[in-house]
């Protein structure tokens, strides 16, 4: 959740510190702070402020000089915002500054250890407990010394390290929680993730579970906790640093909203296979004997990526015919669940490093599941433990709340389903059908985003309520889920997401003029169904705000999307959704691309 950044080499560090961390704010946090030395002066200089970075950057004397330093935004889990319990955390002698991802489960046995021993703590973190771990510890070099450190600690980190006595290395370690390298030119970059990076370099190394690296300017090494050296070669990122411009928008949200038909186009891209009406998915590694012998499909992802795999969920069972359902990677992995050796798992992140998603992935692999992974970041975490899957390209998603990786991981599940679909029984004239509506996906997209200034009205009309209810029947629900999610995350505004079928078994008692309802209405054999649920709803003076394929005489508004094949409508559907809760917010004033208490990439439990 929270960023890490660091160099070493020759420049000026604290700009380049402050720019990192600048790009890793749609993250979440709450507090910031910097480290910095040099070869001429191996003394530690710090500054932390509660706040966001430009806090800090105010706090930053000018005469704060140094060619190594290292830096941090803090998303509060042991102790509230504030100066002191912002990263990094230093020693009692000065000498060790350490910054953090993650969370040490035992720290509390470990801090009264060290209370016991006459150790004094400043904060009410748990990273400081590793800070003086590291001081402590017997070893003579700084690698030792951490990985003496990390012996006793229990749970999730990404940390890099500086000692004084050390002047011409950072160390970094990974567990559970993403560490990249970033290779310049007689210069080293580590942070949590790519966007701090691609500014300077597009050469990185993503450090696995257990691994641990020693930063020089002109070179780095990787090796295990355990002290043996592992080969790490340099990928190239595809991502510039103009991915990460606004563009000309006012938000993140907003620019990427708008970047979906192109997004769309990127997943489709030279995957379409024509001649047998199919598609190439070369990343699966699953051959066609292979996928006739799975049984059942089983989708996990958190949050919006859960949401997707119910999408995709659906999408499997009527194109490929084979049972399939989505549950929240976080349910799944604590409720012991029998691994089938006939299913096959399915893992979705956007970031490929959801710990979640990820700490199910390693479940399933040490029972001898077959794993694919559905992420967007090449050489994440999932990608890297997964047997195979789907990068999604949606490029860079800067917001903390998904749009565009959403729209393309339901596209992405839509080429699973007809690539599973055409290995068994799915009809070439069917499988055309699907490929014929996939094309017209982006068209479509673009066709609907130019309905904005009618979705921002009806924002600004229903900004105001305090509740909003969300229904779908079997392939509405999931955008009802999302579109809920969406209003809540962004708005603050209460939502709930209902089956429409499940309207007379509890929530029609909530129907009041000043309940308002969204219901995904689609042009599909279930239409009239859904129009019956409108029926109920307006006999209880409800209000209602209808997405369909043609106005709906119930509704008192309708938003009205293009049709397509009906196993692809949900993907079209949920897009007005996600500019009308921009627009709620907008309205309301709030944080788009930061949602209070939210992170783009959680990597703790």
């Amino acid at each position: 959740m929270c960023g890490i950044v660091g160099y070493i080499g020759k420049r000026d560090v604290a700009p380049l510190l402050l720019e990192g961390l600048q790009r890793l704010e749609y993250r979440g946090y709450d507090s910031a702070g910097i480290v910095v030395s040099s070869p001429k002066s191996a003394a530690l200089k710090m500054v932390k402020a509660k706040g966001r970075v430009r806090d800090l950057e105010a706090k930053v004397p000018a005469r704060f000089k140094g060619t190594t330093g290292i830096a941090h935004t803090r998303w509060a889990t042991h102790g509230a915002p504030s100066d002191v319990n912002a990263h990094p955390h230093m020693s009692a002698d000065d000498k060790v500054a350490v910054v953090h991802n993650g969370i040490i489960d035992n720290a509390s046995d470990l801090r009264r250890k060290l209370e016991a021993d006459g150790v004094e703590f400043l904060s009410d973190t748990d990273t400081e407990v590793l800070t003086h771990l590291v001081a402590r510890a017997s070893a003579e070099k700084l690698e030792d010394k951490v990985r003496e450190a990390l012996r006793v600690v229990e749970g999730t980190y990404g940390i890099a390290v500086m000692h004084a006595d050390f002047p011409d290395r950072i160390v970094v370690a990974r567990n559970g929680s993403p560490v990249v390298l970033g290779i310049g030119e007689k210069e080293m970059f580590v942070a949590s993730d790519i966007a701090a990076l691609v500014t300077h370099t597009r050469q990185i190394v993503t450090l696995d579970d257990g691994e641990m690296a020693t930063l020089k300017a002109d070179d780095f090494r990787t090796y295990t906790t355990e002290g043996t050296r592992t080969s790490a070669e340099p990928t190239t990122v595809e991502w510039e640093a103009a991915s990460y411009d606004m563009g000309g928008h006012d938000t993140y949200m907003h620019k990427e909203i708008h970047e979906q038909a192109d997004a769309v186009d990127r997943v489709l891209r030279g995957r379409i296979d024509d001649r047998f009406s199919t598609v190439h998915l070369g990343g699966l590694n699953l051959d066609a004997r292979e996928a006739r012998r799975i049984r059942r499909v089983k989708i996990l992802g958190c949050g919006t990526s859960y949401h997707a795999g119910m999408i995709g969920a659906q999408m499997i069972e009527e194109l490929a015919r084979i049972p399939a359902d989505a549950e929240p990677a976080s349910e799944f992995r604590y409720r012991n669940a029998v691994v089938d050796p006939d299913t096959l798992y399915i893992a979705v992140s956007q970031s490929g490093e959801t710990y979640d998603v990820l700490a199910a992935v390693q479940e399933l692999k040490r029972k001898g599941a077959r794993v694919l992974g559905v992420v967007n970041v090449v050489g994440s975490a999932i990608a890297r433990e997964a047997d195979g899957g789907i990068y999604v390209h949606a490029g860079p998603e800067v917001c903390v709340v998904s749009t565009k990786c959403f729209t393309n991981t339901t596209v992405a599940f839509a080429l699973l389903a007809l690539h599973l679909g055409r290995t068994r029984d799915l009809s070439v004239r069917d499988g055309k059908r699907i490929i014929e509506g996939l094309r017209k996906l982006p068209a479509q997209i673009a066709e609907i985003l130019k309905q904005e200034e009618l979705v921002r009205e009806l924002a600004e009309e229903y900004a105001e309520s305090r509740s909003m209810l969300f229904i779908g029947r079997v392939r509405g629900y999931p955008v009802a889920r999302e579109a809920s999610l969406k209003l809540k995350e962004i708005t603050y505004i209460h939502a709930e997401a209902y089956p429409a079928s499940e309207l007379k078994h509890g929530p029609l008692a909530l129907i009041e003029p000043a309940l308002p309802t969204v219901a995904i209405v689609p042009d599909d054999d279930l239409l009239e169904k859904n129009r019956a649920a409108l029926e109920e709803i307006k006999a209880r003076s409800g209000k209602i705000l209808a997405v369909a394929h043609q106005e709906q005489e119930k509704a008192d508004r309708t938003i009205v999307v293009p049709k397509n094949e009906d196993e692809l409508d949900p993907i079209l559907m949920g897009i007005p959704l996600q500019l009308l809760a921009y627009h709620a917010a907008k309205v309301l004033g709030r944080d788009i691309d930061k949602p209070r208490n939210l992170a783009k990439s959680v990597t703790v439990e």
